[in-house]
């Protein structure tokens, strides 16, 4: 074999390593079939619905402090000019809470606004004009998978969607499946699972574009990352068998 073939199969070699950790512009790009310039009618109207074991924090003011302090529970007294810290309701297994004068009511299932209603009727009788406040304090979803920073995050408004969430685990690594990522939901103590393609623009009408608390968002590795990772210690001998006989042939070529 002459100096000519040897360069030629080393060549041929170094470009099938170059073509191979190559990603190809479908496997890493989101929204490929939207338009410059195009609008898109978002037809999902996301609203937060309370579920069980939720920590719910609800403040009850009005015009008359001294008529609204028995509905707000605080842990400890306050002291020094520092305020008592508001004791959150959890919601139960049967979706309720147990509330200051009233009593127990199933807020499980109910958005904020339909609790704050619910709540406005039951204390129309002790208050009037109440203001309620309420807010969801242990919103948090999970991302795992081919992200760059995985985990549980907090999520300090009422909604959040998906891009948000990937957003906050600093977006998918190069190998992630943008085209089947996985989102586990708890709704009513079954897990339904839903997949949804990041790659198209009716991921935004998807029932988990926007997230619910406690959602998990899988994100699969493509093909390239499950090939990668099934090389085990004899493939990782092989590649350095054939890198030796590279340099080995390149030694040979320079001193023909």
């Amino acid at each position: 074999m002459n100096k000519q073939v040897f360069r030629r199969v080393f060549l041929l070699l170094v470009g099938a390593l170059l073509i191979s950790s190559c990603a190809s512009r479908k496997n890493v790009v989101y929204f490929q079939d939207t338009g410059s310039y195009e609008t898109l009618l978002e037809e999902n109207n996301a609203v937060t619905k309370f579920k069980e074991d939720d920590l719910v924090s609800i403040h009850v003011s009005s015009l008359n402090p001294e008529a609204s302090a028995p509905f707000n529970l605080f842990r400890g007294p306050s002291e020094g000019g520092i305020r008592a810290e508001q004791v959150d309701y959890l919601i139960d297994e049967f979706g309720m809470i147990d509330f200051p004068v009233i009593g127990k009511i199933k807020i499980a299932g109910l958005s904020p606004e339909e609790t704050r209603t619910l709540l406005r009727e039951r204390l129309s009788e002790y208050i009037r004009d109440p203001i309620i406040n309420i807010r969801l304090n242990n919103f948090t979803v999970t991302v795992l998978g081919q992200v760059n920073r995985p985990g549980t995050y907090p999520v300090l408004g009422e909604k959040i969607t998906i891009l948000e969430a990937l957003g906050l685990a600093g977006d998918m690594g190069i190998k992630g499946k943008r085209e089947n990522v996985l989102v586990i939901r708890d709704f009513d103590g079954t897990k339904v699972y839903t997949r949804i393609d990041l790659t198209k623009k009716d991921a935004f009408n998807s029932p988990v574009y926007y997230l619910t608390q406690n959602d998990v968002v899988y994100v699969e590795p493509n093909n390239s990352a499950i090939k990668t990772s099934s090389l085990d210690s004899r493939a990782s001998i092989m590649v350095s068998i054939i890198s030796t006989l590279i340099t080995s042939t390149v030694i040979l070529i320079t001193r023909l």
